[in-house]
Parts: C-alpha cells; sequence; structure tokens
C-alpha cells in the first residue's frame, strides 16, 4: 500500500513508506490477535526512535537523500520507528475513524502514482471525495471543524501545519510541567541528551525549535483524559479542581518526554510506591523511561530516578519491569566495562534483591502468555549473567543433560540461549555449542548459539569466533554483524570486537556497503559502550583515517557523540550512583 500502490516521490520521503510498515505491523496484528497485547511493546519502538532522535546528530525524518550512501543512510531508526510513532500519535490525535478515513482517500487519490509527505497530510485534513457527497455519506472536511471530529475543543486545526513541525525538523521536544494546585503551567524545548544548559552550545541547539504537541494528561482527581494542543513556547492549563499529581502523555501515546518540575516528581515517585496500579502499566514504564533519560539530559538527579525503580519490588507487568531492569542492566555493563568492581558488586546485589520476588517465581518451560514468556527469557538471561547460583546451576544440568543426549533432548525455547551461554562458559561446552552450530538447520537456533558464544569469558575464544565470522564458511558472512556486535555488548570482547572492526575495515566496507544498515550496526555496536575519553580519542582517531568514507556518514557523528554522552554521564552520575547503592543496601 506504501510502497508500491503509493510510492514515495524521492527517497527523502521514505518514511512514508518504512514508517507505516512499521506501524502496520503492530496495527494490522493487534487488530487479529488482539490477546497478544502488541501494542504494549510497541513502547519498545518508541523509546529506540527517541534514543536516536535526542542526540545532536539526529535529521529530520524527511530530509535530502542525493547518493547512494545518503540514500541507504535514510534505512534507518528515524525513517522506521520515529515515523511509525508519529503517526501512531497523529491516529491518537485525530481519532481512528477519521485516520482511517484519511488513509482511504490517501490511497485511492494516488494509487499507481507518487506522493509527497505533504500530500498525507491534505488528505487527512480533507477526507471528502466525490463518492462522499454522492453517497451522502459521512465526511471531514476543514471548514467542518465545528463538528469536532479531534475532541480538542473544537479549534480550527492545520494538519499539515502541525505534522510539518514532526517531519520536517529533527529532534524531540521534552514538555516541562509545573503543577501547582489546579493550575499547570508548561513549556517546551528540544530535549537532548549529553548537553546540558551550563554548556556554552546550549542557546544555539535550543534556537528556532518548535512544535505543535497534542498533549493528553490525567490526574488524581480525574481519570477521564484531558487534551490540549501546544502550539507555543509556554501555555497554561486550568483543570477542574486541585489535584494532587497529574501525569501527562497517557499511554505514551505522544512522542515526547515530560519532565515534571518542583514536586512533581516527588508526587509521582509516591504514588507509585503507595498505589502503583493506579496507573497503567504502559504509564508506569513511561514514567520510568522518561525519569532516566531526564538524568542523561541533566534535568533530574540520579538518585531520584532510581528511587522511582524501588517500586519495581511489587511490580508484576512486564512492560515497566523491563524498562526498569534495562537501565540497571546499561549501568551494571558500564561501570564493570571501566573495572569499576565495587559499584558492579553492589548494582548485582540490588538487581538480585528487589526482583527476586520475580525472579524466583519464574519457570523454565514455554508456559504462559507472551509477556510472561517474554520476562522469562529477559529476566533468566540477566540474572544468569549476573551469576546468580540458583540460575546458573539450573541452566549447567540442562546443559548438561542436553549434551548427553548429544543435542536430541528438547529443552524449552525460552530458555535456550540461557542455557546455551552457561554452557557457553566452559572450553568443552563452547566447542561443543560450535560443532552443534554447524550442524544445526534452523536459523533461530544458529542465532542463539551465536549469542551464548559471543557470552565466553574467555579472549581467546572470542577471537576465535571473529575469525569465523570473517571466513565465511562456519558462519555466513550475512551474520557477520551479529557476530561482532555480540562479543562486544560482552566486557572481556569490548577492545577485541573494536580492534577486529579497525584491522578489517577494508575488507568489511568491501563485502557490506558503505552506507548499509550492517555497516551501521557494526560502528554503532561496536563503540556504544566506550565511556572514556581514552576510547572517544582513539575512535576518532579511527574516523580520521578513514576521513573519505566517514565524512560520508552520519552514523560516526553519532558514535562519538554517543561516547561523548557515556563520558559525561559517568562523570556527573558515578558518585551519585554509588552512594545511593551503599545507602539502599544497608537499609532495603
Amino acid at each position: 500500500w506504501f510502497g508500491n500502490l503509493v510510492t514515495m516521490e524521492w527517497w527523502n520521503d521514505i518514511w512514508l513508506n518504512e514508517g507505516f510498515a512499521r506501524y502496520m505491523e503492530f496495527v494490522s496484528v493487534d487488530s487479529t490477535y488482539p490477546e497478544l497485547q502488541v501494542d504494549d511493546y510497541f513502547l519498545n519502538t518508541c523509546f529506540g526512535a527517541m534514543g536516536r532522535d535526542s542526540m545532536n546528530s539526529s535529521r529530520p525524518i524527511s530530509s535530502s537523500a542525493e547518493n547512494p550512501t545518503q540514500i541507504k543512510e535514510m534505512f534507518d531508526t528515524l525513517s522506521y520507528d520515529k515515523g511509525a510513532c508519529i503517526l501512531h500519535m497523529l491516529r491518537n490525535f485525530l481519532t481512528e475513524e477519521v485516520f482511517q478515513r484519511g488513509l482511504v482517500h490517501y490511497l485511492r487519490k494516488y494509487s499507481y502514482k507518487n506522493a509527497k509527505n505533504e500530500d498525507l497530510w491534505s488528505s487527512m485534513a480533507n477526507t471528502c471525495t466525490e463518492e462522499d457527497f454522492t453517497s451522502g455519506g459521512f465526511c471531514y472536511s476543514a471548514s467542518q471543524a465545528a463538528k469536532n471530529a479531534y475532541l480538542y475543543a473544537g479549534e480550527h486545526l492545520d494538519i499539515k501545519e502541525i505534522m510539518n513541525t514532526w517531519t520536517l525538523q529533527q529532534g524531540i521536544p521534552v514538555i516541562i510541567v509545573e503543577h501547582n494546585g489546579s493550575s499547570i503551567r508548561l513549556q517546551q524545548e528540544r530535549f537532548l541528551k549529553g548537553v546540558f544548559p551550563e554548556d556554552p552550545t546550549w542557546a544555539s541547539l535550543q534556537s528556532g525549535y518548535l512544535w505543535h504537541v497534542p498533549l493528553t494528561y490525567i490526574t488524581s482527581s480525574s481519570k477521564t483524559i484531558g487534551r490540549h494542543l501546544l502550539k507555543t513556547k509556554s501555555d497554561h492549563i486550568e483543570l477542574g479542581g486541585e489535584a494532587q499529581w497529574v501525569k501527562f502523555n497517557v499511554d505514551m501515546d505522544g512522542y515526547y518526554i515530560v519532565h515534571y518540575k518542583n514536586t512533581g516528581w516527588d508526587a509521582l515517585i509516591n504514588l507509585l510506591e503507595q498505589n502503583h496500579t493506579l496507573l497503567g502499566p504502559k504509564d508506569r514504564a513511561n514514567l520510568i523511561h522518561n525519569a532516566f533519560q531526564l538524568v542523561s539530559a541533566g534535568k533530574l538527579s540520579l538518585d531520584r530516578a532510581l528511587d522511582l525503580t524501588r517500586y519495581l519490588r511489587h511490580e508484576s507487568k512486564i512492560i515497566p519491569v523491563l524498562q526498569g531492569l534495562g537501565y540497571l542492566e546499561v549501568y551494571y555493563k558500564m561501570v564493570l566495562s571501566r573495572n569499576l568492581y565495587d559499584v558492579a558488586e553492589n548494582l548485582k546485589a540490588y538487581i538480585l534483591q528487589f526482583f527476586k520476588h520475580l525472579i524466583d517465581k519464574q519457570s523454565w518451560s514455554d508456559n504462559g502468555t507472551v509477556s510472561e514468556r517474554l520476562l522469562r527469557s529477559n529476566l533468566l538471561e540477566l540474572v544468569c549473567d549476573l551469576q546468580y547460583p540458583p540460575c546458573v546451576q539450573r541452566a549447567s544440568d540442562y546443559f548438561n543433560e542436553w549434551r548427553k543426549s548429544n543435542g536430541t533432548m528438547n529443552l524449552p525455547t525460552d530458555v535456550l540461549e540461557v542455557v546455551y551461554s552457561v554452557g557457553a562458559q566452559s572450553s568443552d561446552g563452547w566447542d561443543y555449542l560450535l560443532k552443534k552450530y554447524i550442524q544445526s538447520v534452523s536459523g533461530a537456533e544458529k542465532n542463539k548459539i551465536v549469542s551464548a558464544l559471543a557470552s565466553s569469558r574467555d579472549p581467546e575464544k572470542l577471537k576465535r569466533l571473529l575469525e569465523l565470522g570473517m571466513q565465511g564458511d562456519v558462519i555466513k558472512l550475512q551474520n557477520l554483524a551479529h557476530v561482532i556486535v555480540g562479543v562486544s555488548r560482552n566486557p572481556p570482547g569490548q577492545f577485541l570486537a573494536w580492534n577486529f572492526v579497525k584491522k578489517n575495515w577494508s575488507k568489511l566496507i568491501e563485502k557490506f556497503q558503505l552506507g548499509s544498515f550492517t555497516v551501521r550496526w557494526i560502528i554503532m555496536g561496536t563503540t556504544s559502550w566506550f565511556s572514556s575519553k581514552e576510547e572517544l580519542e582513539e575512535v576518532a582517531l579511527f574516523f580520521d583515517s578513514i576521513k573519505e568514507q566517514s565524512s560520508q556518514l552520519r552514523c560516526t557523528q553519532l558514535a562519538l557523540e554517543s561516547i561523548q554522552k557515556n563520558i559525561r554521564w559517568l562523570e556527573r552520575n558515578l558518585d551519585i550512583l554509588r552512594s545511593w547503592l551503599l545507602n539502599i543496601i544497608k537499609k532495603p
């Protein structure tokens, strides 16, 4: 529909194809199999897009692409994931009926033709066709704004003007909420990670940015969703009555970050601690995400974001649990790669202590809903990686039984990767898994085995795995990036993977084209864990040595910016993390 039936006019609008494809994956599965609740996982799509979009090296989703490398680079997180997220926001904003009619109008009008960004907005703003007039059916047009199909206070809305702020400018807004009794003051600014208001570049990086943001909110005194279109730098809302707390971006249907000033975060942290079920699971995951993102932007102190995670000891829903665990795991790997063993040990103790209620009730099976199974595999992989004795023992027993059966025993799918990863820690277990990789005809199983082989703590095994990936016989060339990135995610393998990329750079860009997803994945995957000035210098020197190629790529700027962000994060937050953990472990 969005690629062949209606084709974009030029590559700058590739997001019209790919963003719709990504979004319709969720819409169609949710419509066909509602019991899978896939819209829960749509949040991860938007979290990923926001991570990329909050860097200064981001780009507008509709941006110029004039040569083959630039065109290849357009097939990225922004075109796919940000594209899907702003379409979701638009659908929520317009109502499903108006959104769907607009799409039907667009697809009919431009069938077997080319279309641009603005053609879609025109179709959304005016869904009238000749057929509507002759059949006497319902039709929405700009002149009928009083019908208030938008649910937004009946004001006249220019959809093109609203959506241009999301497609023609890069970045993501942060909405700063100042709540006092029944009054709310709002401000918007560009959200940037790793750049702070005290930096000399701050003012110029903020200049000229303005979004039209369809805000939604609920309060302690009303579960009815309030709506407000923020079109200016600042604004205010008067509530119907006093409220103890207010939560913006209901169910995270909007593409923006929210910062609650003064006591706003305190009220929400207390709410989660006292009765977290007053907010839905998506809202809880959204708060965890926003809090940790705001730490990276210097707007919230790390100890407050960590205080918020304490409620997770009562949490049973998968999205908030995985969101909170995800940040703790990133911090654990970061301090481990900096050899900060005291902090790593305390963080590990915190994770195992505070998530014990969930860890100990996981069954080693394939039972349960999709959510329960996803939680099981994620949680067991993490705690076995943290060397939690009951997990390691259970996985070892499974691995040994599986080996004795010569690989014929059926292991539960959900715990396969955990079992393989624990088995791969011994030299003969690693060799056995490699043999099984060669024999396997299942792509899914091969991927799990590669991840396990890459988790070895033995540098010699990791070197061998990288060499096998490059040779392309045992491990197919198409899986080389998976091998390199897998090794780099493993603290003992970080430098091995990076040195391998430097040494084999010319071979890599010969095998995979310069702007390709594979090359971008390799660059980002092997540099994203670096967090020291020496590593930054090392990566910058290498990019400089391949300037002819690196200057054509956006992802090299993103890699450098990402390392700078990690450096600044540690400078600002390491001591806070260390003392918070010491306090919490003393007084649970």
